[in-house]
């Protein structure tokens, strides 16, 4: 269902001439794997960033730093200000950024594994939404999975247009 929605937002951008881009840390780079499996993304894909450490993503898509100290890279306000960072970046139509936790281990009480953040922006607006995946998943299908609801959601934001 989601290689669905996945070439229906691929359609939607070549159809409408618009650009995307992505930026990851949990699903180091599946997502951009995922876009670009598409035949004919080299028509929508502006780039595609993997920024795991803290200073790439303050680096190359100017998440501040104390969004960093104060609400760490596992936060609404980091993935608010990937997606923001990555349009600016970019100066794509459609940004889609993750942040979040795959485990097995890093997570603690109030940020456990399984926890991610998914960022898009579209149309000038930026909306974040908060997944939160069981804990005992093994790390690669709790990506493939963050991946999942990455592109679900950001084809709910494309399907208001």
């Amino acid at each position: 269902m989601c290689d669905k929605k996945l070439k229906q937002i691929a359609k939607y951008l070549i159809d409408n001439k618009l650009t995307a881009a992505t930026a990851e840390s949990c699903t180091g780079g599946l997502l951009s794997s995922r876009f670009t499996d598409i035949s004919g993304s080299s028509g929508f894909i502006k780039a595609n960033f993997v920024t795991y450490a803290n200073e790439a993503k303050a680096e190359y898509l100017f998440v501040a730093d104390d969004i960093l100290k104060n609400f760490g890279a596992v936060s609404e306000q980091c993935a608010y200000a990937m997606a923001e960072g990555l349009h600016k970046r970019t100066g794509c139509d459609l940004a889609v950024c993750t942040t979040g936790i795959a485990g097995p281990t890093g997570g603690t009480k109030e940020k456990p594994v399984g926890l991610m953040f998914v960022s898009v922006f579209f149309n000038g607006n930026t909306v974040v939404e908060r997944v939160q995946l069981p804990s005992f998943l093994p790390r690669k299908l709790m990506k493939f999975l963050f991946t999942q609801k990455a592109i679900e959601f950001a084809y709910s934001i494309l399907e208001k247009y």
